[in-house]
């Protein structure tokens, strides 16, 4: 019985810092790929000859803003008590459908139904902002 009650109090913190350490390297990884992002969109402003198109430059930025999300969701996780908030997967999701019309909007019917999709996300955004839902 005591061996039990031990177990129950190691296992979850065993696996409470695995998952910290998993997160931790996540987040350095992110923050590599956010550093070469910055790099590439800072080379093609304004070192680079070639002529980038706006759609390019664009969907450069909206990946830059995705790695950030991240990050920023990482550190939140640690500042919270290791809880992920609702709001910063709703924030990805819009800012990745965003990306995705703007870099494949051949299609009137799926950017349509993908601009349906980020009002929905909004109105998910709202209802987890509401003093019912909100836990911060």
């Amino acid at each position: 019985m005591k061996l039990l009650n031990t177990l129950t109090r190691i296992v979850p913190l065993f696996l409470q810092f695995i998952l910290n350490i998993g997160l931790i390297l996540v987040g350095l990884t992110l923050v590599a790929f956010l550093i070469r992002e910055a790099y590439m969109i800072f080379n093609n402003l304004f070192i680079s000859d070639t002529v980038t198109s706006f759609y390019d430059m664009t969907e450069d930025i909206l990946i830059f803003f995705l790695y950030f999300e991240f990050i920023a969701l990482i550190i939140k996780y640690f500042q919270s008590g290791y809880h992920f908030p609702l709001r910063y997967f709703i924030y990805i999701g819009i800012t990745a459908i965003v990306r995705l019309i703007i870099v494949d909007h051949t299609d009137a019917l799926a950017t349509l139904i993908l601009s349906g999709a980020i009002l929905l996300l909004v109105i998910a955004l709202y209802l987890a902002n509401t003093k019912l839902l909100k836990r911060e």
